[in-house]
């Protein structure tokens, strides 16, 4: 399944009022994360600083000099799930240059995230996020 839409889920934040509510919506959004086969849960993929296991793949969509990459993620935490789909919302299907340009910071701030996760699981939503722009990087580069 494709990531959703960041706006929508901005939306869906904004509509929820009560934050047991929005960690209940980022379960959701974890569960409804593409499916990462058991043969991508390797070392390789896995995200460092995350306290949660966390694993992503990326894959070019086109070749062109600036490719569409497409991520697929994963954890083994039903909120880190979904912070994993908020990144991807925000990354998935989009050129190499859109991602490295993108603020995921003022992204974040429009949901209040970083006020209502752990430091952990902030940390480690940098992490996702520092791993996204590399594979972003390296795309460029090829």
């Amino acid at each position: 399944m494709a990531p959703m839409d960041i706006e929508e889920i901005i939306e869906n934040f904004e509509f929820l009022d009560d934050w047991d509510d929005r960690y209940k919506y980022l379960i959701e959004l974890g569960a409804i994360l593409e499916t990462m086969p058991a043969d991508e849960k390797i070392a390789d993929n896995k995200v460092q600083g995350c306290v949660s296991q966390v694993w992503l793949t990326s894959a070019a969509v086109d070749n062109q000099p600036d490719p569409i990459l497409h991520f697929k993620g994963a954890s083994d935490a039903h909120i880190v799930s979904g912070l994993v789909a908020i990144a991807l919302a925000i990354f998935s299907d989009r050129r190499a240059s859109a991602i490295l340009e993108t603020d995921e910071k003022a992204i974040f701030d429009r949901i209040n995230l970083s006020e209502h996760i752990t430091p952990q699981r902030s940390n480690g939503l940098k992490s996702l996020v520092q791993r996204i722009k590399q594979h972003a990087h390296a795309a460029l580069e090829q």
